[in-house]
């Protein structure tokens, strides 16, 4: 029998192998997933403290959701659900991850900058955001340069 017709044998399956020796050419590649895997944790505690504004978890006595204006509702409940979806896709390292987490990362930059009064975040908080967004172009530019084309 061939090496050609052995290899083509479905029967015949090498293992995968981790480590080809790759790692040294796709370290932004780790970096980035890292960087992801972190956001993803980040993003997690984010959707999670606007569920508890939702549901009244840790909120002083008279501040309760139902008091809050409409744009503060409807801002927190969109933030508690995109945070979440963002966090899932995140941590998979997914296409869809990263636009979700865009969305979420421009979107709260918008609220502050245009509605001020809606959360009063303060440009530090509006400075963090835009920083995680340009490690995360950084990261991502390194990583496709790393790859043939």
């Amino acid at each position: 029998m061939s090496d050609s017709a052995r290899n083509d044998d479905p029967h015949n399956l090498e293992p995968v192998h981790t480590d080809d020796g790759s790692t040294s050419s796709e370290t932004w590649t780790l970096r980035l997933v890292m960087f992801l895997r972190v956001m993803a944790a980040i993003s997690i505690l984010k959707g999670l403290y606007h569920w508890s504004r939702v549901v009244g978890i840790g909120v002083p006595a008279g501040e309760g959701f139902e008091t809050h204006s409409i744009a503060w509702q409807s801002a927190t409940v969109f933030f508690a659900v995109i945070d979440l979806v963002a966090a899932v896709g995140l941590w998979l390292a997914a296409a869809w991850g990263a636009v979700i987490w865009l969305t979420s990362v421009v979107s709260m930059i918008a609220l502050d900058v245009f509605f001020p009064q809606v959360f009063q975040g303060g440009a530090v908080f509006d400075a963090l955001e835009f920083g995680t967004l340009v490690i995360y172009l950084w990261f991502a530019l390194k990583a496709a340069q790393e790859r043939p084309a």
